[in-house]
């Protein structure tokens, strides 16, 4: 029986998937604790329409952020922070304020979480860092700490 899932079920498949599993494990199983929907004929093509809907959501993604690259990709974004003697800074440049630089400076969000950095920064200089824009999708830039 073809079964559409309404949550994780484990060894089975994942939410949104479209699974054929025996008839009782369907019944006694999946349908009264609400984990999936019977794939009836008209079920089965609104969830093939919804598919096709999220593969062109993704793929418009996917394509804004290549796009993206092309305009980032190998840009400087300065950070200013107050240091002290030697160019060592007070505390070390978060991730947090080079998303904030890159918004400000090159007009695209991104979020903290995809600013990926090989060491903590804390000195004065220019370091290599990347962002990821989508998945299988990263643009390489260079961080320019400057003293305020």
């Amino acid at each position: 029986m073809k079964v559409i899932l309404t949550q994780d079920v484990n060894k089975v498949g994942r939410k949104g998937d479209l699974v054929e599993v025996s008839d009782g494990y369907a019944r006694n199983f999946l349908f009264k604790k609400n984990l999936a929907l019977e794939g009836t004929p008209a079920k089965v093509k609104e969830w093939e329409s919804q598919q096709r809907a999220k593969k062109a959501k993704e793929a418009k993604a996917e394509q804004n952020a290549v796009e993206a690259k092309k305009k980032i990709g190998g840009k400087k974004v300065v950070v200013k922070m107050s240091c002290g003697e030697e160019g060592k800074l007070f505390g070390s440049v978060t991730s947090q304020q080079i998303a904030a630089a890159i918004s400000e400076q090159l007009s695209v969000a991104v979020d903290k979480k995809d600013v990926k950095l090989d060491d903590t920064i804390k000195q004065l200089g220019m370091y290599p860092f990347k962002i990821r824009l989508y998945t299988g999708v990263e643009a390489e830039l260079t961080l320019a700490v400057e003293a305020e």
